[in-house]
This record gives C-alpha cells, structure tokens and sequence, in this order.
C-alpha cells in the first residue's frame, strides 16, 4: 500500500510530520513566552531592588542587641517561674 501525502504542506494528512512540527512550533511559542515572563520577572525584581531603603549598620546591631536582650530576660522570667512553680507543687502529696 502507497502512503498517500497532501501537496499542501500545511495540510495534515496521513502523514504525522505536519502535526509533529504543529505541536512542535506550539512548544517553542510556549516556551518563549516562559522565557519573557521569566525575563520581566527579573527585570522587575531588580528594578524594585533598587527602591529598598537599607538601614545603616548600627542602626540593626543596636535592634539586633536589642532583640538579644529582650530573649535573655524573657528566658530568666521563664526559669524564675519554674523554679517558683517547682517548689509550690512539691507540696502536693504524691500517691
């Protein structure tokens, strides 16, 4: 049996080439449009990169002591109040 083929290239016939290269173009376009989303993803990003308004190193070593303070006191307090706790409940009779 003779494969029979379409004159018009664009014409799918018998043949699995034209769909092929169909879905093979639609693929490229998808892909393309990935890339440009990617590309003005990332041309934003730099764009607003450029807007942050960075504090000046002191200010964030004074804020970071500052949080590095407030967790050591807070750490007494919790161990001040087990220790409190500790000493009331052991006079709770055991069974």
């Amino acid at each position: 049996m003779v494969e029979r083929r379409s004159p018009k290239p664009d014409v799918e016939g018998s043949n699995p080439s034209g769909r092929d290269l169909y879905n093979k173009k639609i693929k490229d376009l998808k892909m393309d449009k990935a890339l440009s989303a990617i590309k003005l993803y990332f041309k934003g990003v730099r764009s607003e990169w450029g807007k942050i308004n960075w504090p000046e190193r002191r200010q964030v070593f004074v804020e970071t002591l500052f949080v590095v303070v407030i967790v050591f006191v807070f750490t007494i307090m919790v161990y001040f109040l087990d220790v409190v706790f500790k000493w009331a409940l052991s006079f709770i009779p055991h069974r």
